[in-house]
């Protein structure tokens, strides 16, 4: 287990490049399972999480070339097993992803309960039930146990709520099943775009891709295909929080425009002047306002993977902001490890927190429980008086590649202790 001890008080300032969006490469990995031909997937980004799905992809039979740069070729001639590594299956969440494929080259699915960020308190019932509606069959064993004694067939479904992975998980199947499928209320994230554009160009039939509605029909046999990720702009938006709250400035490339435009409006109503255009999104330095009430919301919304962040950079903003993340428990909760540092926070609830600022942080030992949140302190301690300590820092390295590097290439003093 790592530790990341920083100094903080020091202005950060300079530029970094993101690299693929990481919600968009652990579907489209999975989704190589589906074809025996070779795929290809470019600016994969390199973390934590990837590794971790390359890796159950390896123990299920398939080949990979390319692990740690920035593109995998994979290959799935033969699935030899219906039941990943379980041990590996408990460090993430994506791992649900592998459902679909399974139950469409083997016909049946065991995965042990997956782990990643809060597991008690996300469930995959959305998934389920999905997978369910297309045909497949619960069986009474440990963990989640799926047979398709009849094969995966299509099927027009409500999913209960409009989950990404949920939504992922859907298409992955319907992409093997036999028929039409029709899928409402599907999330409408660009990485769920993605998807369905990796799985038109492996021959499934895939209409309605950034929609409520996605319409799929499959082909006789999936194909390999190839794909580039679109820039990170979770990632993105988290280096402009870092170097906004320490009072210096950034330019960010690789990420779009139009992603970026969400992200962009609360750090904007706080003050920043942030510009996004083409591939490049940049902050300047600025005096920091209190927003008044930052709400999450389903895409277009504001994302619920930067909640944390802002509401750290409402830290040194004049006034008092209300940060209401509706979709997840726990998240903000990992953020009451802040008032030990000086800051002004009341939890309302599990969804909802108010912060009032500015006020100076002090530095302490902090405790990163998921990667967002975890992001988030390391900016706080970047802005804090005196030193702090992030652990574990592989909860952080999960969704941030090169972090120890970037930070210190912004002007952080920053040390990884194993």
């Amino acid at each position: 287990m790592g530790t990341l001890r920083m100094e903080g008080g020091r202005r950060l300032s300079g530029a970094v490049s993101v690299e693929g969006n990481k919600n968009s490469a652990l579907p489209l990995i999975a989704a190589c399972l589906l074809t025996d031909e070779r795929c290809e997937i470019a600016n994969v980004p390199r973390i934590k999480d990837v590794e971790v799905l390359v890796e159950l992809l390896r123990g299920l039979g398939a080949t990979v070339d390319g692990v740690g740069t920035s593109t995998l070729r994979i290959r799935c001639a033969s699935v030899t097993s219906d039941r990943p590594d379980p041990v590996l299956v408990g460090k993430l969440r994506g791992s649900v992803l592998l459902l679909g494929p399974l139950l469409a080259r083997r016909g049946s699915a065991r995965l042990a309960p997956p782990g990643g960020d809060f597991p008690a308190r996300r469930t995959i019932n959305t998934h389920l039930q999905a997978l369910m509606a297309l045909g497949a069959v619960e069986v009474d064993e440990p963990g989640h146990a799926l047979d398709a004694p009849d094969g995966l067939q299509g099927a027009s479904f409500y999913l209960d709520e409009a989950s990404v992975t949920g939504t992922e998980t859907a298409l992955l199947a319907a992409a093997a099943a036999t028929g039409r499928t029709e899928i409402r209320h599907a999330a409408m994230e660009p990485h769920v775009v993605e998807l369905c554009e990796f799985l038109s160009a492996m021959g499934v039939s895939v209409e309605g891709g950034g929609t409520p509605t996605i319409r799929v029909e499959a082909p006789s046999r999936c194909r390999g295909a190839s794909h580039r990720l679109k820039g990170d702009y979770i990632e993105a938006g988290s280096w402009g929080v870092v170097a906004a709250i320490t009072g210096g400035g950034i330019e960010v490339t690789g990420t779009r425009a139009e992603d970026m435009e969400v992200i962009s409006l609360p750090l904007r109503q706080m003050g920043l002047a942030c510009t996004y255009e083409d591939d490049r999104f940049s902050v300047e330095p600025a005096k920091l306002s209190a927003a008044g009430r930052i709400t999450t919301g389903l895409w277009p919304g504001f994302p619920s993977d930067m909640v944390s962040l802002v509401t750290v950079l409402a830290t040194q903003a004049e006034g008092r902001t209300l940060v209401h993340d509706w979709m997840y428990e726990l998240r903000l909760f990992a953020l009451e490890q802040l008032s030990a540092m000086n800051a002004d926070l009341f939890l309302c609830d599990p969804h909802r927190i108010i912060v009032s600022g500015p006020r100076r942080l002090r530095g302490r030992t902090l405790d990163a429980r998921d990667i967002r949140s975890g992001m988030a302190l390391i900016a706080a301690a970047l802005a804090a008086d005196g030193e702090s300590r992030v652990t574990p820092i592989e909860t952080v390295e999960r969704g941030y590649g090169s972090l120890v590097e970037r930070l210190r290439s912004l002007g952080a003093v920053v040390e990884r202790e194993d």
